[in-house]
């Protein structure tokens, strides 16, 4: 779910909206957000994991609309720092809903963020297993 008739994390960005679609990262704006850094980029990728089932969690127990709007925004943050545009998307437009809004489309914007926030869980620890503490991604 994208926000309709507003441009989208990747486009704010100019990144456009296809980007590196056949991934759930890209590693090529993590690259540059770690200015090659490869310690730092594994850090952060294992943030990213670590983190955003918490975040999830938040965003799925959220009572009202600004715990909902801040749990969203905490996953869309976390997202673009890692270059994880389809789950930034997503948390995004999550983000957008609120009041009876957020109450009819929540739970299909759960469903989404969760398999997205898990396609790039899974892509990380492909990363971090392939490439081993003391080599680049």
């Amino acid at each position: 779910m994208e926000p309709q008739g507003k441009a989208t994390v990747c486009e704010k960005l100019g990144l456009g909206s296809g980007v590196n679609a056949s991934r759930p990262v890209d590693l090529t704006h993590l690259a540059r957000y770690t200015l090659g850094n490869q310690s730092l980029e594994r850090e952060v990728l294992g943030l990213f994991h670590d983190r955003s089932e918490l975040l999830l969690q938040r965003l799925k127990a959220a009572v009202g609309d600004k715990a909902w709007s801040d749990a969203a925004h905490a996953i869309k943050g976390s997202a673009c720092a890692i270059g994880a545009w389809h789950v930034a998307n997503s948390a995004e437009a999550a983000e957008a809903l609120d009041g009876a809004q957020r109450k009819a489309g929540s739970q299909g914007i759960l469903e989404d963020l969760e398999r997205l926030i898990g396609e790039a869980k899974s892509y990380i620890v492909f990363l971090l297993a392939e490439t081993g503490p003391d080599t680049g991604i």
